[in-house]
């Protein structure tokens, strides 16, 4: 490899990791300032949801394909224009009269955002040498890691300061310097450059954007509506499992297909695949768990929330480094993967252990346990899936593997907020058993608020919000015992992955 070769790889490394990084934000930057929206546009909070919604769903639709959209239009063409009409709708959106628009807006967003994401991964593995490319993999791992917890930290800063609209505006001047970078310093491999013009497989795109809108559509919705309580989540799931049937059965079938399942024969993508869907669908439900458990039982403004994750922020960007320069030096990927998930494991078991008086210092630890433990995990893990993908499958396999992620991280947000709301129902019905006359408890709890409160309405009312807090808190833990559950049965699954052989490394 050249000197310039060599100064290049890190050129092209921050080229390609702004926009990604912008995108990735973006996914979770609006959470957080949805309340000023609803009141602004006048909207109800299931109407402000699909803000959320239209650009998930049109996310998921594009990553999958992004390896044939690369190959069939050129990687620097596409990856350039993504880019630009991400910027263009992010400043539409800054801008949009009504509640309509904006979530037209969000769904061009995350057209153009979904490409973002696989084609940088890509484009990281190939300018890296062989050895090197755990070192590619780490740092294309912050930004999809620190994204999703930065994003409503800015969102909610930005929202307070200069209002909604500036979480939009200010992608702005990231993505005009995103697309210079792009047009500077980005060539498209000769493998792209001269592969021959397939025709377009239009029954693949549409099988596929069905079966991937239902899907998202009804993870996003099925807490709020019951699940399959609701018919509209029974109709979405049916529609969903059948597009995906006839989506693979139509895929497998082409000799020119838009998603190249074939790529699943290999023992260590799939197995690969199957462990990021589980490990991020418990990485993200813990991340969606913590700070609703700090504002709603312990007080924290969201600000104070955000310090919490951010110390779990900081120890991943430490450590994805360093996972790379382990894999760099020989070590078995497989191990530090197992390592991540018994730290992951003891790290969200802390969780499960919070109580009401639980200080700063014992909440910041179990998260900064777990920063490690996912840097210990995304590095090696995309490492050991990569290591026998060629060159010219590497878009197509990039686009599946982010596509797997994302989705896991939607079920672990929808399952989890589940358990948590189902778990807290049960010890309510278990709790307010012993708010009766009867019991020993609660005349000692009632004799202790009369002395303060001679109103026995008032005192009722104070045991029952106590009681509300206490099955809540209750109920938090069994969704962490939950995701700590996870981890340890992923543990052996592990091991399912074939030993890279070092002149394999990717």
């Amino acid at each position: 490899m050249s000197e310039k070769q060599h100064v290049n790889k890190w050129i092209i490394s921050l080229t390609v990791i702004l926009p990604t990084l912008m995108e990735i934000v973006d996914t979770t930057i609006v959470n957080v300032s949805l309340p000023h929206i609803q009141g602004d546009l006048s909207i109800s909070l299931d109407e402000a949801t699909w803000i959320l919604t239209s650009y998930m769903v049109s996310n998921a639709i594009i990553i999958p394909i992004t390896g044939w959209l690369a190959v069939t239009f050129g990687r620097k063409k596409y990856l350039a224009v993504s880019i630009a009409l991400f910027t263009l709708a992010s400043f539409a959106c800054g801008y949009a009269p009504s509640f309509l628009i904006l979530v037209v807006l969000r769904f061009l967003q995350g057209i153009a955002g979904g490409g973002l994401q696989p084609v940088s991964q890509a484009i990281l593995i190939e300018s890296f040498p062989k050895e090197q490319r755990g070192m590619a993999m780490a740092i294309f791992g912050m930004g999809v890691v620190v994204g999703p917890i930065l994003g409503p930290v800015l969102g909610g800063w930005i929202t307070d300061s200069w209002g909604w609209r500036w979480i939009f505006f200010i992608n702005v001047p990231v993505g005009i310097l995103s697309f210079v970078l792009v047009n500077m310093f980005i060539r498209d491999p000769d493998y792209i450059k001269n592969a021959k013009k397939t025709r377009i497989d239009y029954k693949g795109l549409a099988y596929l954007a069905v079966a991937v809108g239902a899907l998202q559509i009804l993870l996003d919705n099925a807490q709020r509506k019951d699940w399959f309580e609701s018919s509209f989540i029974t109709t979405l799931a049916i529609v969903a499992f059948v597009g995906f049937a006839v989506f693979i059965w139509h895929e497998l079938r082409q000799k020119h297909p838009v998603v190249n399942l074939r790529t699943f024969k290999d023992r260590s993508f799939s197995t690969g695949n199957f462990i990021m869907f589980l490990g991020f669908f418990g990485f993200f439900g813990t991340i969606v768990l913590l700070p609703i458990y700090l504002q709603t039982l312990m007080g924290y403004t969201a600000f104070l929330a955000g310090m919490v994750l951010g110390p779990g922020a900081l120890t991943t960007l430490i450590g994805m480094p360093l996972a790379g320069k382990m894999l760099e030096r020989g070590i078995d990927a497989r191990k530090l993967v197992f390592a991540s998930l018994v730290v992951n494991a003891f790290a969200v078991n802390m969780m499960a252990h919070f109580n009401l008086s639980a200080d700063f210092w014992s909440v910041i630890t179990p998260r900064a346990l777990q920063g490690i433990a996912i840097s210990l995990f995304f590095v090696p893990l995309a490492a050991a899936t990569f290591s026998n993908v060629s060159n010219e499958d590497m878009g197509n396999a990039s686009g599946i593997f982010n596509f797997v992620r994302n989705i896991g991280g939607s079920f672990g947000t929808a399952i989890v907020a589940t358990v948590l709301t189902r778990r807290e129902q049960f010890h309510q019905s278990r709790l307010v058993e012993n708010l009766v006359p009867s019991s020993d408890v609660f005349n000692q709890a009632q004799n202790i608020l009369s002395t303060t409160f001679h109103s026995t309405a008032q005192q009722f009312a104070i045991m029952y919000r106590e009681l509300l807090r206490q099955s809540a808190m209750l109920a938090f833990n069994d969704a962490f015992y939950f995701c700590a559950a996870l981890f340890v049965l992923l543990m052996p699954t592990v091991f399912l992955i074939k030993k890279p052989a070092k002149n394999k490394m990717p």
